[in-house]
Parts: structure tokens; sequence; C-alpha cells
């Protein structure tokens, strides 16, 4: 059983910053992708970012190129999404998820196990 707990969400103005973590717990297993979903009320959840295990493999959504960057460490089985340049379409609940190894950009199906997710307001 795996558990994921994410933080650091909040408030900030339009063109601010913030720094996602996502603490995984249980067994994880050797090896696991990690990443990071968004959905806004009454929107369709998104795909944003994700990492393999090694690092050397990361996938970004065309709508945060450039402004996010995905980050782990395996040591403390931890995922981090840096978040620059905010915008107000950046408003979401954002839920980190674990699965296996990755090979393309994944669907929300490629994950197994889900945190519960952190809120992201960007005001204008």
């Amino acid at each position: 059983q795996v558990q994921l707990v994410e933080s650091g969400g909040g408030l900030v103005q339009a063109g601010g910053s913030l720094r996602l973590s996502c603490a995984a717990s249980g067994r994880t297993g050797s090896t696991y992708a990690m990443g990071w979903f968004r959905q806004a009320p009454g929107q369709e959840r998104e795909f944003v970012a994700a990492i393999n295990w090694n690092s050397h493999g990361t996938y970004y959504a065309d709508s945060v190129k450039g402004r996010f960057t995905i980050s782990r460490d395996n040591a403390k089985n931890t995922v981090y999404l840096q978040m620059n340049s905010l915008k107000p379409e950046d408003t979401a609940i954002y839920r980190c998820a674990l699965g296996p190894q990755l090979h393309e950009v994944p669907q929300a199906s490629n994950f197994g196990y889900w945190g519960q997710g952190t809120q992201v307001t960007v005001s204008s």
C-alpha cells in the first residue's frame, strides 16, 4: 500500500512562484515514476508533468513548458514541482501520482496511486 501526501499549495499573485512537494510512503517498490495532474472546477483533469525514477526521463504538458520544473529526491521518496510565472489559468487542485516507469507522455491511467491534492490559487 502506498500513500502520497502533497504540500506547498496556496494563494499567489500572477507572476509569482510556488513549489509543491509530494512525499510517498509504504511499499513503493524499487523504481517508479511520479507525476502531477491538475483539475479546476468544471474542467477535466489534465496532465502537468512527470518524472522517472532515475530522473533522466521527464515529461511536460505544453501549457507549462518553460515555467514548471519537476524533480525528485529518491532518498526522501519525494517529488517536487517548481512553478514559476504562474497564471490565473494555473488555478486548480494539484494531485501527485505514482506508477510504473514511463516510456512516453503519460495518461492518468498509467498511475495506480494518488494523493488527495493541494489547492493552488493564482490571483490576477
